[in-house]
């Protein structure tokens, strides 16, 4: 069977280098009411615009379910970063699947790496478990994270993202520009210095 494909982009480098990797035929940004949305939604337009893939974006306000920088709330007691949000990638794997089942799409890409592991809905049985739980269901849609045994860095080597491309990206968690302090801003700090050097920053 042909897969029609669709990528949650989030504008963030990592989504960005895998879009530039495996050129899906769509892509789905969402605003659940994070504080850095609609810079989110700017950089994965123009990622979109420049790989050429259609893009969508979808309006979810969850912010009242939020914790953490990216709520600019207190972090939950049971929360193992200051950046984690409770079910974060279950609950944008499901939106961008309703969307995709409306454009017949039946292979979604998400942009883990081997860092996100750390979180429970960032590992290899987590993916596992929510394809087969969207397999089962109408649409036999397929979750797939083909860079989640690798380092950021290693991806963006690995999707030969050209780095005029990749500098649209926007990592940070609690703004629209980067405020150069967040978990966020200091991956993408040490991930470009891993790539292209510490002038590169």
């Amino acid at each position: 069977m042909v897969k029609n494909s669709a990528i949650l982009l989030s504008g963030g480098m990592d989504s960005t280098s895998l879009a530039f990797w495996k050129k899906p035929n769509f892509a789905f940004t969402i605003d659940y009411g994070q504080k850095a949305a609609m810079a989110e939604i700017r950089a994965a337009r123009q990622v979109a615009k420049e790989i050429g893939i259609s893009h969508d974006t979808i309006a979810i306000d969850c912010s009242s379910l939020g914790s953490g920088d990216m709520a600019m709330a207190a972090p939950l007691p049971n929360a193992p970063s200051t950046d984690w949000w409770p079910f974060r990638n279950q609950l944008l794997i499901t939106l961008a699947a309703m969307k995709a089942i409306c454009r017949n799409i039946n292979l979604l890409y998400i942009g883990l790496v081997k860092s996100d592991s750390s979180y429970k809905d960032g590992c290899s049985d987590f993916v596992d478990k929510i394809s087969r739980t969207l397999s089962f269901q109408e649409g036999n849609i397929e979750v797939m994270a083909p860079a989640i045994d690798m380092t950021a860095a290693e991806l963006v080597n690995m999707s030969k993202i050209p780095r005029t491309l990749l500098a649209w990206s926007h990592s940070c968690h609690v703004s629209d520009f980067a405020c150069g302090r967040c978990r966020g801003c200091n991956k993408h700090r040490l991930v470009m210095e891993e790539c292209y050097g510490k002038e590169s920053c």
